[in-house]
């Protein structure tokens, strides 16, 4: 019998992947590529491309141990054709293959290349996600606006996660009102486990370091997991020394402390080592045996099983052009401070430092320190989107296009967001510690010393006028600056304009 290829990519290390699950152990070919075109696409954080590589190699031993032949192609293997794409075709000629079996990938970049290729490809739908396409848009059709909130309910009811009976646990959907406490002085987490690198793991730095050493981003120290077990042990962590009081301080920001009580499970769980409602459930039990409470067990879920698989239904509905919009017209090329240039504002310092060190930074650190930023500079967001994809190692199309130009920027124009996440200074001051170590003033509003968030929020407000102002969550915010003083609303205006024109010239921020 002909053989078919089963394509497996480097976030489908999983044996739950549908191309595994509809493949014949005993006829087809798995075949695992590390290529360029994967890897130079975006200047990928080195770290990411450790994680990718590390964790196929062990994943291929897995399957021949279990009995498949598998076809791995390193990167570098003389015959190494480059792509995935004529990977198969040289894979196609040695086994003879005429047909492939594929999951679906989760960028529409490799989708158009899969489904225009000469061998006759089977895209199966990724089901290890618990919401299909046809469920997504079932429950959009119809809708004025898609709403997480009332997906993720959907979610709830459908999973029995964190349910009593038809009600949500405690009698609420969501508990993110106490999700928002400040840092009090001394806040520490407990640091993610970090795992030593094995002779598979420190083979795949060797080769990383010497052909990616000079994308952004650290390689070493390297203590990411591999494998699934290490993946579950990570889990394990989490669960039992930082879950208690994730819900508490999720937006919270700290100086020098990188994680805090953040799970740090993204990355394995987009790359196939984790699976996702398990990790919910996790969690969910440590809340019913009473070792963590339900705010912070209802955002960790919420993260998960609500916002995860919205983001990927909006990913796949909105289709192939969303990450190319740009409803607000920005066009401002992105700073140097994010590639680590020189700053004097903490807030940047800290979250572009966390990222260039870990390929991490947690969600309020990418919403509102690097994310607002930009969105209030008016930096063109297909540029924004192009740096997160590049450098954290949870970053796929799918995931971080909505993120990117939906929640972040504001550049789909409401599909994933009702407003646009702005603010001031002030929000930075009660959610870290970083304004007070900070050479600007957060309550300054004007002069040399003010916050540059404080100048560019209102000079955005104003740019973007008659879009917002009619927006109710935002009518209020218009009133207060109508009420402000002619004088010092020109000043603002005049310190963002040069502020604007010195970051344009590339100058320190």
């Amino acid at each position: 019998m002909t053989p078919r290829l089963v394509l497996v990519l480097g976030d489908q290390v999983s044996d739950n992947v549908a191309a595994l699950k509809a493949a014949d152990k005993a006829r087809d070919v798995v075949v695992m590529a590390e290529v360029a075109a994967e890897t130079d696409y975006v200047p990928h954080h080195p770290k990411k491309i450790a994680l990718l590589f590390a964790a196929m190699r062990k994943f291929a031993a897995h399957l021949e141990g279990k009995g498949w032949r598998v076809a791995y192609t390193r990167l570098d293997d003389p015959d190494n054709a480059g792509s995935i794409e004529a990977e198969l075709l040289r894979r196609a000629q040695e086994f003879g293959a005429t047909q492939v079996l594929a999951t679906e990938p989760g960028e529409w970049r490799l989708i158009a290349a899969l489904r225009d290729h000469p061998l006759t490809v089977h895209l199966l739908e990724d089901d290890r996600f618990l919401c299909s396409h046809a469920a997504f848009e079932g429950w959009a059709e119809g809708r004025k606006a898609l709403r997480m909130e009332y997906f993720y309910r959907e979610m709830r009811r459908k999973t029995g996660v964190l349910m009593d009976g038809g009600n949500p646990e405690g009698g609420k959907w969501n508990f993110d009102h106490d999700n928002r406490k400040g840092p009090p002085k001394g806040l520490a987490g407990p640091p993610p486990p970090r795992f030593d690198p094995d002779a598979v793991t420190e083979e795949v730095l060797t080769l990383v370091e010497a052909r990616f050493g000079h994308h952004f981003g650290a390689l070493r120290p390297f203590w990411f997991a591999t494998d699934p077990d290490q993946a579950g042990a990570a889990l394990d962590h989490f669960i039992a020394h930082a879950l208690p009081n994730f819900g508490d301080y999720q937006d919270a920001m700290v100086c020098g402390q990188d994680f805090l009580f953040h799970a740090v499970l993204s990355a394995y769980i987009n790359a196939g080592l984790l699976d996702p409602l398990e990790a919910c459930r996790r969690a969910e039990a440590a809340y019913r045996a009473g070792t963590a409470p339900l705010n912070a067990v209802e955002g960790f879920v919420r993260q998960i099983i609500g916002w995860r698989e919205f983001v990927r239904g909006v990913y796949f509905h909105e289709g192939p052009g969303y990450a190319q919009r740009n409803t607000l017209g920005h066009d401002r090329k992105l700073p140097p401070v994010y590639w680590g240039g020189e700053t004097k504002m903490r807030c940047m310092s800290e979250a572009v430092g966390v990222t260039r060190r870990e390929a991490y930074a947690h969600h309020i650190q990418r919403l509102m320190v690097t994310g607002n930023f930009a969105l209030l500079a008016g930096v063109d967001p297909g540029a924004v989107h192009e740096w997160y994809l590049s450098v954290y190692a949870d970053a796929y199309e799918w995931v971080e296009a909505p993120n990117t130009v939906g929640m972040s920027q504001f550049a789909d124009g409401g599909v994933v967001g009702s407003k646009p996440y702005v603010s001031s200074g002030n929000y930075l001051a009660k959610m870290s510690d970083y304004c007070k170590t900070c050479a600007y003033g957060v309550k300054v509003k004007t002069g040399p010393d003010a916050c540059p968030f404080n100048l560019l929020y209102w000079d955005f407000l104003t740019r973007h006028r008659d879009r917002f102002a009619q927006n109710p969550r935002m009518a209020q915010i218009y009133r207060t600056w109508d009420r402000m003083d002619a004088a010092k609303r020109d000043t603002i205006l005049s310190e963002a304009s040069t502020f604007l024109d010195r970051l344009d010239a590339g100058a320190p921020v």
